[in-house]
């Protein structure tokens, strides 16, 4: 990221008010605000869930016939190609309980699969999100929804809670085997792990300046996840190419900066989508 750019944002974490949520619990938001994330949440059913995993094995088979060669985390970004996962990212069970945290405007402004294949020799070491975006304020919410079951065994996300209050924290490059490049110093002196264990068709959410990341997949089966991005449109994307295929999900938007899309017609993993989105798990 340029430095000028990271240089003109705002990550100072702030709490949520919202008295009267119609999802969440005032006791949920609270923890939220003092914890950092929530977890779990229920969006899909049993069916439902098989009928997501399913759509994530279609997209990374579809994938590999159009870009042989593509890793695990290669479908990223495909909100704006492909209408199924447009619908992941409208779909109104989710959509009340992000409401809750940023208020009634709702932007959905990223989507990537996380998948570590059993074996995966891969970290992803503890890390915030925030730190890797050209944008300010600091108010993203991700989605965390599990397309498969995710336990300790094959590599849940793990929180550090309480670090999302501490403002940016200083980070180094990393020098192992990993998914992403930065790792927050000392992290193991920012108290004990939380595991995000969920269900195929539950989701977490969590603040964008929590401290998170997840360990290598030692176990014999997989663990996909999708991340989805929200944010209210206070937000501002420094760099324009991040505003570029946004969902108004919800109300309004009176920031220019955001350019929404329509939903997709079909599915179309032909060529790759320049929009990057980094952090996640």
């Amino acid at each position: 990221m340029d430095p000028t750019i990271a240089e003109q944002r705002d990550l100072r974490f702030k709490p949520v008010v919202n008295l009267n949520p119609t999802v969440l619990t005032r006791e949920q938001i609270e923890h939220y605000n003092s914890q950092g994330y929530i977890k779990p949440l229920n969006a899909y059913s049993e069916i439902e869930a098989r009928r997501n995993r399913a759509y994530f094995d279609y997209l990374q088979a579809e994938l590999n016939v159009h870009r042989p060669g593509n890793n695990n985390y290669a479908i990223n970004g495909f909100h704006s190609r492909c209408r199924g996962l447009f619908n992941i990212c409208t779909h109104p069970t989710i959509l009340d309980h992000v409401q809750d945290i940023v208020g009634p405007n709702v932007i959905a402004w990223g989507s990537h699969f996380f998948s570590k294949v059993a074996h995966d020799p891969k970290h992803v070491p503890w890390h915030q999100d925030a730190s890797y975006w050209p944008l300010t304020p600091a108010r993203t919410v991700t989605v965390w929804l599990a397309i498969d079951d995710a336990d300790v065994e094959n590599s849940a996300m793990k929180f550090l809670p309480g670090t999302h209050n501490r403002g940016h924290l200083k980070w180094k490059k990393t020098e192992r085997d990993a998914v992403l490049g930065q790792e927050i110093e000392d992290a193991d002196q920012m108290g004990q792990p939380v595991y995000d264990e969920l269900k195929a068709g539950q989701f977490s959410l969590h603040a964008d300046m929590l401290a998170h990341g997840s360990d290598p997949n030692a176990s014999d089966r997989r663990r996909c996840g999708l991340t989805i991005r929200y944010c209210p449109p206070e937000v501002t994307a420094l760099d324009p190419h991040w505003a570029n295929n946004a969902i108004l999900c919800r109300g309004v938007c009176d920031n220019p900066t955001w350019k929404f899309i329509e939903p997709p017609p079909g599915e179309d993993l032909t060529s790759q989508v320049k929009h990057k989105t980094i952090g996640g798990n």
